[in-house]
């Protein structure tokens, strides 16, 4: 038969070998911390328990984990050193015993955790957690043992619980330090890649990109709208999500429409949700993007071409923040953050009555141009780089470019921008049948002593440098459609668009297609 020593001995051994399994291989401080009172509970029928921890140096002391407590008693459980039992034992670093809590002054029960249990006598010990011969913090629990163990048996046994805690704390900040010299390392290393011309993801070091990097590091920390203008192709969902990905919302959703992909019931449907049996076809509830958004970044982009009935409902949201499903009454409170993106000049959409003035300076809070590639022709050898990489990577290709492409690569116009540029390196790698291509392997519209000649319409004039952006993307389509013979398919692959997409933009700007 076992006496009460040896069985609270092999209790205390299984007690000791549970919590140092759970510290050798843990690493959530406060999940690890509670676990540990839990094995005392079970295996030692403790009742309740708390390890304070010294918030600063010099500062109070506060819970951080325990047993037996409800939130509430923890949110109470808050000393200053010195003060009551808790605050004596970190503050001279020696164990403290009250045989009776009912008794003894210093006991403040700051908690309140013990005001529900019946009337009696309440032991209760405290033992310090200490780092390099140094206080952190308090372990104490209600006596462990019942009356037959002596306290000075709780007071070896605590502390040794005590000793394993301030171990794994201890384990816990050299982690923490050595993820903090990681995390400042992959900083430096970010910024080393930045002056190597890749930024926020973004391929560029010329003047006009730098331009751009500002723009984001000084929009992004706000809530305001951004507004990205400029040609088809120079990036925008690219900065868009720069924006997002500097801004304190990167660790929430980063939502994308485009409103010229949908007609006006589905894009409506789209952004704000419907209800079941809002509308033929809506056998379920959906959420919109607007509530996909919350809390994160709603990019619109092509906001130009939203439909009037829908700018009206979208100036609300923007304002109110708030707005109901197609088909329900139900408010809904969003805090979405407006990224919008556009390649039409919206003052002239205003002035024409395709667009509503009051969203247009809603939403043209911080405006942005992004300029086209052809103006900034020093990065094309970095975007040749960059993408020849990928598709390489991705086709199980070591295509190289000679001098003499990147050169004629650099001079021209580039009207699809860099989405056409990395439509042709792609192109080139997969039809490669060498490792290094050579001028001849251009397409012809590419090769300037093969380049066919753009006849004059008479129809059609193209406008100066310097016009509305409509009025650019119109010249550029007919830039395009000129060289590749007015081969819409063919165009649209030089511009790095769909034929849709195309065909969407001819009829916008009411471009007549000769008969050939």
């Amino acid at each position: 038969m076992k006496t009460p020593t040896s069985l609270t001995t092999h209790l205390e051994l299984q007690a000791l070998y549970q919590i140092s399994q759970l510290i050798g291989s843990a690493l959530d401080i406060k999940k690890t911390l509670d676990e540990t009172l839990r094995v005392l509970h079970e295996t030692l029928r403790m009742e309740r328990a708390t390890l304070v921890l010294e918030e600063e140096p010099g500062g109070r002391l506060a819970i951080v984990a325990s047993y037996g407590l409800s939130p509430d008693e923890i949110a109470r459980g808050i000393y200053q050193p010195g003060e009551g039992v808790i605050g004596r034992v970190f503050a001279n670093a020696y164990p403290f015993v009250v045989p009776d809590i009912h008794n003894e002054p210093l006991f403040l029960n700051r908690t309140g955790a013990r005001t529900r249990l019946p009337k009696g006598e309440i032991s209760f010990i405290g033992v310090p957690v200490t780092l390099n011969e140094n206080p952190v913090g308090v372990l104490s629990v209600d006596r462990l043992f019942g009356p037959e163990i002596s306290f000075e048996e709780d007071i070896r046994f605590l502390t040794v619980v005590a000793t394993l805690i301030a171990q794994f704390l201890s384990l816990q900040r050299a982690f923490s330090s050595s993820q903090q010299i990681l995390q400042e390392e992959n900083s430096q290393l970010r910024e080393a890649l930045s002056g190597r011309g890749n930024r926020y993801g973004i391929i560029g070091e010329s003047k006009r990109i730098q331009e751009v990097y500002r723009y984001i590091n000084k929009v992004a920390p706000s809530r305001a709208t951004a507004m990205l203008l400029g040609e088809s192709g120079t990036g925008k969902e690219l900065v868009a999500r720069a924006i997002h990905q500097a801004s304190p919302r990167r660790q929430q959703p980063f939502i994308k429409v485009n409103c010229a992909a949908l007609p006006e019931n589905l894009l409506e449907s789209e952004l704000l949700g419907h209800e079941k049996g809002a509308f033929t076809g809506a056998l379920n509830q959906k959420k919109g993007r607007f509530e996909l958004a919350d809390g994160g970044s709603l990019f619109l982009d092509e906001v130009g071409e939203m439909p009037l009935p829908l700018q009206a409902k979208l100036l609300r949201v923007l304002q109110e923040r708030m707005f109901e499903r197609l088909g329900g009454t139900r408010t809904i409170k969003v805090d979405v953050r407006i990224i919008a993106a556009t390649n039409r000049s919206l003052e002239d959409c205003v002035r024409q009555g395709s667009f509503r003035a009051d969203l247009y300076y809603r939403l043209n809070v911080v405006p942005v141009m992004l300029p086209p590639l052809r103006e900034r022709r020093e990065d094309i050898p970095l975007l040749i780089e960059h993408f020849l990489s990928r598709s390489n990577q991705a086709n199980r290709k070591q295509v190289h470019l000679g001098p003499e492409i990147i050169n004629q690569l650099v001079s021209y116009s580039w009207p699809g921008n860099i989405r056409e540029l990395q439509n042709l390196i792609e192109r080139l790698v997969i039809m490669s049948d060498r490792p290094v291509m050579k001028l001849a392997d251009l397409p012809y519209y590419l090769r300037e002593q093969e380049a066919p000649p753009e006849p004059p319409s008479p129809s059609q004039n193209t406008p100066a440098a310097g016009g509305s952006l409509q009025e650019m993307e119109k010249a550029e389509l007919l830039k395009a459609l000129s060289r590749c013979g007015w081969v819409q398919a063919r165009a649209a692959r030089a511009l790095g668009l769909t034929p849709r997409q195309l065909g969407y933009r001819i009829k916008k700007h009411g471009i007549t297609i000769p008969e050939l």
